[in-house]
């Protein structure tokens, strides 16, 4: 008898789950899967918020850049110039030259 006590005095206590333990784990299981859903919304709309800004300064650099297109397009120099450049209008008075040279295409001007 003297080695049975001995294996039973030398093996692991056996670890018992009370209700009370039982209970307080299926509650943490639970909060824990309850939390997944608002932390995956968090995390999204983090996200979105995130390519919302990006989105807002493109926008601000495309409105600063029609802003001086704006400003530009109301100078009466640049818009004669356009207009000569472009739409090949003279003054009145002036006689336009286009110049075409053999087997050569020419590029109109970019406008």
């Amino acid at each position: 008898m003297a080695t049975r006590s001995a294996t039973v005095a030398g093996s692991r206590p056996r670890v018992r789950l009370t209700a009370r333990a039982a209970l307080l784990a299926t509650v943490v299981i639970v909060l824990a899967i309850m939390a997944v859903t608002p932390v995956r919304l968090y995390l999204e709309q983090r996200h979105q918020i995130d390519s919302l800004h990006v989105q807002t300064q493109r926008l601000a650099e495309d409105n600063a850049r029609l802003e001086k297109l704006m400003t530009q397009l109301e100078d009466p120099e640049y818009l004669e110039r356009l207009a000569r450049e472009c739409l090949g209008m003279v003054r009145q008075g002036e006689t336009a030259f286009v110049v075409v040279t053999k087997g050569e295409q020419s590029e109109p001007a970019p406008c």
